[in-house]
C-alpha cells in the first residue's frame, strides 16, 4: 500500500497545570534491563473530524494525575533507574495522509502498513533522554484517523498503557471524574533480588494463575512451527522453548491497588525438545502449557526470594530460533479506547526486532470476530511449508 503523509513539526505537549516535581523510584520489574525498550502500536479509527486538537488537548489534562509519564528516565549516583518528574511532557506530532481509510483497507494488512510514515519521528535533542511516550495522529479523508505510539515499557506494562488511554479517551470526551484514578506504588517488591532482604510479598493463596493467551492457537503455533521450521533447518533432536508473559497482579498479596500502572507480569517459559513436541498431539501440548501455567506463583515467588535460580534469569530466555515469544494484545484494553467517536477498528502490534521470533494474539478488526494471529516467526525458507501447515487448521 501507498499514500502520502504530511507531518507537522513535531512539540512536546506538558502537563496542562503545575505537577508534582522530584524523583520516583522504580520497581525491581521496571527496572528490569528487558524492559528498557520502545513499544509501537498503531490504533486506527474510522472518524473523527479534528482529531488531532482534541487528542492533544486531552493528552495535556491526561499528563496531570498521570504526570511521571511527563518526565524523563535516569539513573542515580548509584546507578539505580528512576523517574526526574520534570513536567516537559510527550513528544506530539499532526499529520495528514492524502487519502481516506477505504483506500488502504483500513489499514488491515499488517504486511504492507508503512510504519514510518505513520509512527511519530524521535524529537531531536542534543543531550538527556527521549520523551516517554512519543504520539503522532494522522488524519485520514473522510474523518478516519490513525494514532502512531512509542511507549517506554519501563514504566508501563501493557495492561498499565491501556489505563492510561483508556483515561486519555475519558478526558477527550469530556468526562469530569476518571473511571480509575493512577497510583504510582512502585514498592510492590523489594528494592533488588540480590539484596537478599526477607521479602514482605506473599503469593496469595488459592488465588487462580493470571491470565495468559488462549491455549489452543499458542499450542498450534508453537507445534506447527517446530515442526516445518525448526525440524527442518537442524540435524539433530534440540531443545525448543515457548515463552509467554503473564499478568502477575492477581497473585500480589497484599493486593495492588487499584488504578496501579506498572509492570507486573513474569515470564513463563515451556521447554520440550523437537522430536517430542513434533511427535505430542495439540491435546498433549495444551497439557503441558498448562502444567506451565499452573505453576507461575511458585516460579514468581522463587524469583522474589532469589531462591532456586541457579543464576537463571528467567526474563531473559536465550534469544534463538529455537525460542518462540507469545503475546496476547486482545484483551489489555486498548481495543476499549474511546476518544469521543467510538473506539478503534483495530490495533496493530509493530515488530521489535528481526531476529526474535515471536507470534502475537489480537483481536480481529471491528466489526468481525475471532482471534487475529499476527507473526514474525519463521526464516523465508520455511515460510510456505509453515503457512500450508497453519492453513490446514482452518
Amino acid at each position: 500500500m501507498d499514500f502520502s503523509v504530511v507531518r507537522s513539526s513535531g512539540g512536546l505537549v506538558p502537563p496542562a497545570s503545575v505537577t508534582p516535581s522530584g524523583i520516583l523510584q522504580l520497581s525491581v520489574m521496571d527496572k528490569l534491563a528487558v524492559l528498557r525498550c520502545y513499544a509501537r502500536t498503531l490504533h486506527v479509527f474510522r472518524h473523527g473530524p479534528g482529531a488531532a486538537q482534541v487528542i492533544r488537548e486531552a493528552l495535556a489534562k491526561a499528563l496531570v494525575p498521570y504526570y511521571p509519564l511527563a518526565g524523563r528516565l535516569k539513573e542515580s549516583s548509584h546507578g539505580e533507574l528512576q523517574i526526574a518528574c520534570s513536567g516537559e511532557g510527550v513528544w506530539f506530532v499532526e499529520a495528514t495522509a492524502d487519502c481516506s481509510l477505504d483506500v488502504v483497507n483500513d489499514l488491515e494488512d499488517a504486511l504492507s502498513i508503512p510504519y514510518d510514515k505513520l509512527l511519530p519521528d524521535r524529537p531531536l535533542q542534543s543531550q538527556g533522554e527521549d520523551p516517554l511516550l512519543l504520539m503522532q495522529v494522522t488524519q485520514f479523508a473522510c474523518d478516519g484517523f490513525v494514532i502512531g505510539l512509542t511507549f517506554c515499557h519501563t514504566i508501563c506494562d501493557g495492561l498499565g498503557a491501556a489505563q492510561f488511554f483508556a483515561c486519555h479517551g475519558e478526558l477527550a470526551r469530556g468526562v469530569d471524574h476518571l473511571t480509575v484514578a493512577p497510583v504510582w506504588h512502585r514498592d510492590f517488591l523489594p528494592p533488588s533480588p540480590q539484596d537478599h532482604q526477607e521479602c514482605p510479598t506473599e503469593l496469595g493463596a488459592g488465588r487462580p494463575p493470571a491470565a495468559a493467551p488462549p491455549i489452543m492457537p499458542t499450542a498450534s503455533l508453537w507445534k506447527n512451527r517446530t515442526e516445518k521450521a525448526i525440524l527442518d533447518s537442524l540435524d539433530k533432536d534440540r531443545e525448543v522453548k515457548l515463552v509467554f508473559f503473564a499478568n502477575c497482579r492477581p497473585l500480589m498479596h497484599p493486593p495492588l491497588p487499584q488504578g496501579f500502572y506498572g509492570n507486573c507480569f513474569f515470564p513463563v517459559t515451556i521447554t520440550a525438545s523437537t522430536q517430542g513436541l513434533s511427535r505430542a498431539s495439540y491435546a498433549q501440548v495444551v497439557e503441558m502449557i498448562q502444567e506451565a501455567k499452573a505453576s507461575l506463583p511458585i516460579e514468581l515467588d522463587k524469583w522474589i526470594k532469589d531462591d532456586e535460580l541457579n543464576g537463571e534469569d528467567p526474563f531473559a530466555p536465550p534469544l534463538a530460533y529455537t525460542t518462540l515469544f507469545i503475546s496476547e494484545w486482545g484483551r489489555l484494553g486498548f481495543n476499549q479506547v474511546d476518544y469521543g467517536w467510538g473506539p478503534p477498528l483495530h490495533v496493530v502490534p509493530i515488530q521489535g526486532s528481526a531476529i526474535i521470533p515471536v507470534g502475537i494474539l489480537s483481536s480481529m478488526p471491528f466489526p468481525k470476530k475471532g482471534i487475529r494471529l499476527m507473526t514474525w516467526c519463521v526464516e523465508n525458507a520455511h515460510l510456505h511449508p509453515f503457512l500450508q501447515q497453519m492453513a490446514k487448521l482452518n
